[in-house]
């Protein structure tokens, strides 16, 4: 049985060990600069940077699976929310847990008032855009992502 509810301070090291799983995944493991206590801070501190929601096993009470989220602004759209990870544990995959967490996500989108949601996923990684494709997704094109370090 899972479960799925608002993340906890308490549940950070778990998510964050679902992240450090994702980079693995995602061949990026070495661009991992964050830690569990910077998330936990950033979290669950005075000013909130971000939402968490945790897809729990009932038995174990383990993190399986989590939404990582935000809010930004378009100046065209109004408030959007900003779907930063869905992560599931790879021996959790394929029992509609990333369902259960992205439906969850959209909800939480329409009671804070968002106007919509947006995300990104590597243009390599054809399971999440299969995914991504039942929910009616549309993909853009002509944009490219922009970073800048410090």
């Amino acid at each position: 049985m899972i479960s799925i509810r608002p993340g906890t301070r308490a549940d950070v090291p778990q998510a964050f060990a679902l992240v450090t799983e994702l980079a693995v995944y995602e061949l990026a493991a070495d661009q991992v600069s964050n830690t569990a206590e910077q998330m936990a801070d950033d979290g669950f501190g005075a000013n909130p940077l971000f939402g968490l929601l945790v897809a729990e096993e009932s038995e174990s009470q383990k993190i399986v699976g989590i939404a990582l989220y935000y809010f930004r602004y378009s100046t065209w759209k109004g408030k959007r929310l900003y779907l930063e990870d869905i992560i599931v544990t790879e021996d959790f995959r394929g029992y509609g847990i990333g369902k259960l967490l992205l439906d969850a996500t959209i909800e939480m989108a329409r009671e804070t008032h968002c106007t919509g949601m947006m995300w990104q996923v590597l243009d390599w990684n054809k399971p999440a855009i299969g995914f991504y494709q039942q929910f009616g997704t549309r993909f853009d094109d002509g944009w490219t992502n922009c970073h800048l370090d410090f």
